[in-house]
């Protein structure tokens, strides 16, 4: 509303809420710490786990700070920004989701004190910004070089980013399957080394233990054989795969056929059945004793592949037959005329295995995949649930450092060194923007405070007591030991993380403490009603009706 000439003019539509200045400021910056909060008792092996219960009353119970984003309906829309925060870390490293959020959180908190100091938003923003540019320089420089594929530096990263989940009392064996899991798909390009964890293909099965848990180096399909008196088991396979359907197409368009006499029945039923032998036949004569189609394949045809000795698989997804090809080297046809010997994989072993109620095909023994399988046992859906988290963690931080070959130690030890050397930074800054950077050192240091706090320690005292190790060279790696209740080094004591997890975490948090201090309004639409109920009964009004005279 504005006033011109002592009229109003109304300028945003009515029922539209404005909030200005420093209130716009202060409600943005807490609902940022409110979600930060939600989040960080989870933080570290002794951080606790969230109930989730969605609307429908699922019940997720994690300690992962994406998952517990994901599953929280938020309203606020600077708190979303913060989700944003936890999804991009996911998606970009697979870890450090909760130190992302955490670290973004204290960043906003210790924003709020400066800016009740009367210190503008832009001089805590351009500070923040030379920070963080600081940050991740130190991180680059401290950070050590892996020689080689190092699988006791990798198993170590494996465990470290399982120590605070649930299932940590098996970390050895995930850690294991995660390390062995990434090595096998690694691709080398032109000295550029990739390992792209779609290809490993994770199936949860519920049953058994944690312990039962298995790699499988090559496949495992979660479908049956088509046909009951199809082989169980093949050795020395030869694998087709086909995206085409092994069936008579229907025509695209309407069609009748006038038929006579039974005669003409039969020679129409003959027909389709030799159609169906001589799409068989080519499968045959490739030499396929395994065939997996992405689409359906007739009974007919099921019949004659089953006389023939093949194992065959229909409506396997798209996926499922690319990551079939990485494993046993085979190319996917189009089209059935197109297989040939020449194109089939192979496998020393293919068997249809029943694990409870549900039926798998395993596809063992091929020779150098680049596409391998992972089971997951566990006695309930949420110990399986969040083993699948875990084990996805561990294979995105084996993945982060077999491609950059960088790591530091965990445990608030980096936080602790980079918040020490940007202290030293501030004292070369001129102006207000040292204050800033001051308290972005100050706010790193909330992860080792966290994890001390989470511990059931005083993180007073274990604060002063990094600060005293830290200013020693030998201590560059002292970090909180949760078990203990004191600072220990952290690289001997073998708690290591990728770089590219700190680097990311450090970066997407300043990045969204600089965009929620920029905002000074908020302009929120009027919320629209809700959709309107549906008439009641399955009729679009009708059941309605039920009551009328004379209706029936």
């Amino acid at each position: 509303m504005a006033q011109m000439s002592g009229t109003p003019v109304l300028i945003l539509k009515e029922g539209t809420s404005r909030t200005r200045g420093k209130s716009a400021q202060a409600n943005n910056i807490m609902a940022g710490i409110v979600i930060s909060d939600a989040v960080k008792s989870t933080l570290g092996p002794r951080g606790m786990d969230k109930m989730l219960v969605d609307s429908l009353g699922d019940v997720t119970i994690t300690n992962d700070g994406a998952s517990i984003l994901k599953e929280i309906d938020v309203q606020h829309p600077a708190a979303k920004m913060l989700v944003e925060v936890a999804k991009s870390q996911d998606q970009e490293t697979g870890d450090g989701t909760t130190t992302s959020v955490v670290i973004a959180g204290e960043l906003l908190k210790r924003a709020q004190d400066l800016l009740e100091k009367k210190i503008h938003p832009t001089i805590l923003v351009s500070g923040y910004q030379k920070a963080a540019e600081e940050a991740t320089r130190i991180l680059d420089e401290i950070s050590v070089s892996m020689t080689g594929k190092d699988k006791k530096v990798l198993n170590g990263i494996a465990e470290t980013s399982m120590n605070s989940k649930s299932i940590s009392g098996f970390k050895g064996h995930f850690a294991k399957i995660a390390v062995d899991a990434v090595l096998q798909i690694v691709e080398d390009n032109n000295d550029v080394i990739t390992a792209d964890v779609d290809m490993i293909e994770i199936i949860k099965k519920q049953g058994k233990s944690l312990i039962e848990t298995e790699l499988v180096k090559g496949m495992v399909i979660d479908k049956e054989v088509v046909h009951a008196a199809m082989p169980r088991k093949v050795e020395n396979a030869k694998i087709a795969l086909v995206n085409a359907a092994i069936e008579v197409e229907k025509t695209e368009f309407d069609a009748e056929i006038k038929i006579d006499s039974p005669d003409q029945i039969k020679a129409f039923l003959d027909e389709e059945e030799r159609m169906l032998k001589t799409m068989v036949d080519k499968v045959i004569d490739s030499g396929a004793t395994v065939l997996v189609c992405q689409k359906g394949i007739d009974d007919v045809a099921q019949h004659y592949l089953a006389k023939a000795g093949v194992l065959a698989l229909r409506r396997a997804k798209k996926s499922t037959l690319e990551k079939l090809a990485k494993a046993t080297g085979a190319q996917i046809a189009t089209n059935l005329s197109e297989l040939s010997a020449d194109n089939l994989g192979k496998a020393g072993l293919v068997e249809e295995v029943r694990i409870a109620d549900d039926k798998l095909v395993y596809v063992r023994d091929c020779k150098d995949p680049k596409a391998v399988s992972v089971v997951i046992r566990g006695g309930t859906e949420h110990v399986v649930d969040e083993a699948d988290r875990a084990l996805h963690d561990a294979l995105c931080v084996v993945r982060n450092v077999v491609e950059d070959g960088t790591y530091v130690a965990g445990g608030g030890s980096t936080e602790s060194e980079i918040s020490k050397r940007l202290d030293s930074f501030a004292e070369k800054v001129k102006g207000r923007e040292q204050l800033a950077i001051e308290a972005f050192a100050e706010a790193l240091r909330i992860v080792p405070k966290t994890l001390a706090e989470n511990g059931g320690h005083d993180p007073i005292d274990i604060i002063a007591d990094l600060k005293k190790e830290h200013s020693k060279e030998t201590g560059l790696w002292h970090g909180v030991d949760v078990f203990k209740g004191k600072s220990t080094d952290m690289m001997k004591a073998g708690v290591i993380e990728p770089s590219r997890v700190k680097s990311q975490a450090i970066r997407s948090a300043a990045e969204t403490a600089q965009m929620i201090l920029r905002i000074d309004d908020v302009i929120a639409a009027k919320a629209g009603p809700p959709p309107a109920a549906g008439p009641p009964g399955g009729m679009g009004g009708m059941g309605g009706m039920g009551g009328m005279p004379g209706m029936m």
